[in-house]
């Protein structure tokens, strides 16, 4: 069973496009927003990018890609703000359809990728684009980048990890969860990286042309993780570096789970699976989550919470889809679940 082919195509992805204002005549790099439920976030990210040198000079634009957002005040201002484009869409077609469709928009050398619940610190842009040169300069196969992240309270918040595998996967269940997928860097400057998180990430536009873009197969998580597996497959370099660093206020690992936003995750883990591992570990992982749904469903009903038991149901269910290769009918259970996840997961 594999993942569905990457859509983005060359030809889908422009160098340049006719400027749509003097000031963005030859943007250097394009920084990508998807926006989902968050409008107030988006909008003050922007509003800080706005007052960034980068952004001021012409060197940078913004892209806003609205995931089917309910309609707000904010996204009309956000359309009127020198530099950013914004695309709506009718449906929330997941993350990496979005981050396809902001490359197809933009018009840089370099894509940056920033999650709305960001807080850059001084001079990071500016360092973005110094970086840009000097790998241009010192390693034209430089693909990805990630950078070193900070959580609200100034702690580091891990952003690169090993390639997981199925046993890896399991054993890591034991770690608290801000660990699970991470490993601690102990390098002190610039190093390569299995994958890096895609939260915070610099693309090359070459890079994502030769790769088709991020895999559509993914609704959301894990879709970076294969990103940067297909990247060095194909001879790109995938580099973290600790010297440029942001605030990510929300990470996944610090909220709940409800069980609605549990099939999308499960469903990019098998997903991931189902490409990357042998056939019968992909079985065994499915064979996992179906006992674990089970099990999570039994609970709900015991707590009388029908709703959740309702959901695992169908993560049951989605498992199935998913080993018998119904790969449609797993995907529609995932646009049923995103429309009841609570606006505050902000998926």
């Amino acid at each position: 069973m594999a993942g569905h082919a990457p859509t983005l195509t060359p030809e889908l992805v422009p160098q340049r496009r006719a400027p749509a204002t003097a000031l963005l005549e030859t943007p250097r790099l394009s920084i990508l927003v998807v926006n989902y439920r968050q409008w107030e976030k988006t909008y003050e990210l922007v509003r800080q990018l706005l007052s960034s040198h980068a952004l001021r000079s012409g060197a940078a634009e913004v892209i806003v890609v609205d995931n089917h957002s309910p309609g707000h005040p904010l996204a009309k201002k956000l359309k009127k703000l020198p530099g950013v484009s914004v695309r709506r869409w009718h449906k929330n077609q997941g993350f990496a359809k979005a981050v396809n469709e902001g490359c197809r928009l933009s018009r840089g050398d370099w894509f940056l990728l920033l999650n709305p619940d960001m807080t850059l610190t001084e001079g990071f842009l500016d360092g973005v684009l110094g970086l840009a040169d000097r790998l241009e300069a010192t390693d034209p196969k430089a693909g990805i980048v990630g950078f070193h992240l900070r959580n609200s309270d100034g702690s580091q918040q891990l952003s690169a990890g090993p390639l997981p595998t199925l046993w890896s996967t399991l054993w890591r269940l034991v770690l608290p969860r801000s660990r699970r997928k991470y490993k601690t860097p102990r390098a002190t400057q610039r190093a390569p990286a299995p994958w890096v998180t895609g939260c915070c990430l610099l693309l090359e536009s070459k890079c994502i042309r030769d790769l088709g873009g991020l895999d559509e197969a993914f609704f959301l998580y894990y879709e970076d993780v294969d990103l940067c597996l297909r990247a060095r497959q194909k001879g790109w370099t995938v580099w973290y570096e600790p010297d440029l660093a942001v605030i990510h206020h929300h990470p996944l690992h610090s909220r709940p789970v409800p069980a609605a936003l549990r099939l999308v995750t499960r469903h990019s883990l098998l997903t991931y699976g189902a490409k990357h591992w042998a056939g019968w570990q992909f079985r065994l992982l499915a064979r996992i989550v179906r006992a674990e749904a089970w099990v999570r469903r039994v609970l709900a009903w015991w707590r009388g919470d029908a709703r959740q038991a309702a959901y695992f149901r169908e993560l049951a269910g989605l498992t199935r889809d998913m080993l018998h290769g119904n790969e449609a009918a797993a995907r529609r259970r995932i646009d049923r679940a995103v429309e009841h996840i609570d606006v505050r997961v902000g998926v």
